[in-house]
């Protein structure tokens, strides 16, 4: 046995386990994290990559649930919406949807860039692997990966025939189907699939006012690829998908009663009483090509394009209660355009991955803030006679053109030492328009709206912007860093990246109220991160580490603020902000025996701000910093049994616990911010014999706790305390039956 002393602790505990002489070896784990092809463990990136098995077994339904595994990171739906994400790696990420913000992780199907956050909650189905880089991925994958990546890589074809159906029942009436197939047109050379998905299932809780269901799902998705492979050298894949989701808009559940209406808070975390209604579309489809063509033994290259569009209408309750208080209806439409071409060179001594990128999009939206409705006036009422309404209402689009080169190279100094350096430079350049005016409307829609939701507007109070701004950023983002093999086993790294969130114009401003000069572009983020990490296996292979320490120097936070200007209160985007941010990260798998073996993650988080400047006054010590738990953690136990010829089972339990978070940016100890938590998971998957039939039984959160995810957060607004709370799900049963033809 090999002398490992960093693990000498770890590795007294493993020996007493008397099983472990019996374990068989860890099987290897293939990413590409650095744009090419690579055993994890040589990667000098921090990296979870989950692989079609390890999803099934451990009932993974959408990419939320890989929060659990994942040291410091926060993947959750976004407060009023089921497939809207809100993401967050190593403290870094975005809380806003609105279309003048980008999100700070980047999201990317088959290498293409996610731009919106709206649809981007995917459910797992068909997919080969998902990967979590964690840390800024600037120099090879760009802008919007300052807190690092999520790449979601879907199965390719076999070149056989098949077809599969997995079928699944659970509770709250769960329905899920998904059929997946592929048929060979020439042997050997072309090929077609497609996969189709539907899930429902009715909500955790019910809207008192509107009688409908709160939390429910309505989801139907499909695939469809073309793979053509003219010989050995080239790879061709045409694909197309679309997701349509149906399910009724989430209402909070109110945390304080109301003083307008007297509603109390809710005794049920998943019922409300708003008023909003329920109705709400989500629609995300797209298409691109792929193709590779390996030059020669060293050289590679690959062209990337796509097209990607999304369209949202819903309705948001902020206050929760049957009055218009605080509700909006709303409308997001976005279309994207993006190119990529990169080459992949090897020999010996230096590797290289570079090439050239290009995105033309283009996210717009409307949206009203009503208050004033009568209480309970039904949608049915002619607008004529419909109680007038004061309105704010938002209209504007944002346009981005940005364009990238980029070149990575690792050279082995020698068989044990590496160096990387990296580079990428951008060119980010956006327009914007936004019109915002006071308006006096009768309303069609959900008891009050403007004419843009198909209401009557009656009379412009005053018109508070119509303007068009735009701003060019260009931006280098390096990388260095070194790596060096100890052993043949165990990886030692040390890095400095740097990344960058686009910077915006704000969607929200109000240029009636802002001082002469007042600008509504908003600077983009930057990132510098510092690393060290280590990647082992010990035991011949049967036990795996990897753990990392790092500093990241976050600057210029985009934070959206109220300003008081005045006598009026300006929506305004704050970015004189700095935060200093510490964390570790630790991952274990450990083969105890052939049958028996156990996984534990940990993440640890200290973030601060050292800077958050609001109206020339620096509130850095007491401001608290969204979406962040201090510590998070896993620990599973994975049993696989043999029956012979009746197939094999698998069986999995985990305990997960995460800390208390802040659900947004605001002074200590709100009442929004949500207690620690700790949630049971067992899963338990049977294969047939001949491989052809599974049956899977996942019981989630086993002791039906109540957590809180996210929140609105309004006191003392228009006259009422709107604070509502929005929840994980609760204890849910499922049972899935697969067959493969």
């Amino acid at each position: 046995m090999k002398s490992h002393s960093p693990q000498i602790v770890l590795a007294a505990a493993l020996a007493a386990s008397p099983t472990l002489g019996l374990a068989q070896s860890l099987e290897e784990v293939i990413v590409t994290a650095q744009k090419r092809e690579q055993s994890m463990q040589d990667v000098p990136v921090a990296v979870t990559a989950y692989d079609s098995i390890s999803l099934e077994q451990a009932g993974i339904q959408t990419i939320a649930d890989l929060e659990r595994s994942t040291p410091n990171t926060t993947l959750r739906p976004s407060r009023a919406t089921n497939t809207t994400l809100t993401a967050y790696i190593r403290g870094i990420g975005q809380n806003d949807p609105l279309w003048g913000f980008e999100p700070g992780v980047g999201l990317y199907i088959d290498d293409v860039y996610f731009a919106r956050p709206q649809g981007a909650m995917l459910d797992v189905y068909d997919v080969e692997r998902i990967e979590v880089l964690r840390g800024p991925q600037g120099s090879l994958y760009g802008k919007n990966t300052i807190g690092g990546a999520i790449k979601y890589v879907t199965r390719r074809m076999s070149g056989e025939a098949e077809l599969g159906l997995k079928a699944t029942v659970g509770s709250y009436s769960q329905t899920d189907i998904v059929a997946t197939g592929q048929l060979p047109i020439v042997s050997d050379v072309l090929y077609i699939g497609a996969s189709v998905a539907s899930f429902n299932r009715d909500g955790f809780g019910t809207n008192a006012f509107t009688d409908t269901e709160n939390y429910n799902k309505d989801i139907q998705a499909a695939r469809l690829s073309v793979e053509y492979s003219p010989g050995d050298d080239w790879f061709i894949r045409l694909a197309g998908d679309i997701t349509q989701d149906d399910s009724n808009n989430r209402t909070g559940s109110r945390l304080v009663p109301s003083l307008q209406t007297g509603t109390p808070a809710a005794t049920d975390v998943f019922d409300s009483n708003g008023g909003a209604g329920a109705e709400q579309e989500v629609e995300n489809s797209g298409v691109n090509l792929t193709i590779e063509w390996d030059v020669n033994e060293s050289l590679s290259i690959k062209s990337i394009s796509a097209y990607r569009e999304g369209e949202t209408n819903g309705f948001i309750d902020f206050d929760g209660t049957p009055v218009n208080t605080f509700d909006t209806p709303v409308h997001y439409a976005d279309h994207q355009f993006t190119q990529e071409i990169q080459f992949n060179y090897s020999s010996d001594r230096l590797t290289l991955v570079g090439g050239v990128y290009y995105l033309d999009g283009t996210a717009s939206g409307e949206f009203d803030v009503i208050a004033g409705a009568a209480l309970g006036e039904p949608a049915v009422v002619p607008s004529a006679s419909r109680t007038p309404t004061f309105n704010a209402a938002t209209v504007g689009s944002a346009d981005t053109e940005s364009s990238a080169a980029y070149l990575h190279a690792s050279w082995s100094i020698s068989d044990a030492l590496n160096v990387t350096l990296g580079g990428r430079y951008t060119r980010d350049e956006k327009s914007a328009s936004v019109y915002k005016a006071r308006l006096f409307t009768v309303g069609s829609v959900q008891n009050g709206a403007s004419s843009t939701f198909g209401g009557t507007d009656l009379a412009v109070l005053g018109l508070q912007s119509d303007f068009s701004e735009g701003d060019t950023w260009n931006q280098f983002t390096p990388k260095v860093g070194v790596d060096y093999k100890l052993n043949d086993d165990t990886l030692l790294y040390a890095s400095y990246a740097e990344g960058f969130k686009s910077g915006g114009i704000n969607m929200r401003a109000d240029v009636s109220a802002s001082p002469a000069g007042f600008s509504h572009v908003f600077e983009p983020e930057e990132a510098q991160s510092y690393e060290l990490g280590i990647k082992t296996e010990l035991w011949d292979n049967r036990v795996r580490i990897n753990a990392a320490a790092f500093h990241t120097d976050y600057e210029s936070v985009q934070v959206t603020t109220t300003v008081l200007v005045g006598t009026n209160f300006v929506p305004a985007v704050n970015t004189d902000n700095e935060q200093s941010i510490d964390g570790l990260e630790f991952e274990l798998t450990a083969q105890l025996s052939d049958s028996l073996s156990a996984l534990f993650n940990f993440g640890y988080i200290d973030a601060q701000w050292d800077r958050f400047v609001t109206a020339g006054v620096d509130l850095a010590s007491n401001t608290t910093i969204s979406n962040v738990p201090e510590t998070a953690g896993m620990f599973a136990l994975n049993y696989a049994g043999d029956l012979g010829g009746r197939g094999r089972f698998v069986l999995n339990g985990s305990v997960s616990f995460t800390d208390d978070i802040a659900v947004e940016v605001n002074t200590p100890n709100q009442l929004i911010d949500a207690d620690s938590y700790t949630l049971i998971n067992i899963d338990a998957v049977w294969y047939s014999a001949n491989e052809q039939w599974t049956v899977g039984l996942h019981a989630k959160n086993l002791g039906d706790e109540e957590y809180r995810v996210a929140g609105y957060n309004f006191p003392n607004f228009l006259g009422d305390d709107s604070i509502l709370g929005f929840y994980g799900d609760p204890r849910t049963v499922s049972l899935s039956v697969g067959y493969t033809f």
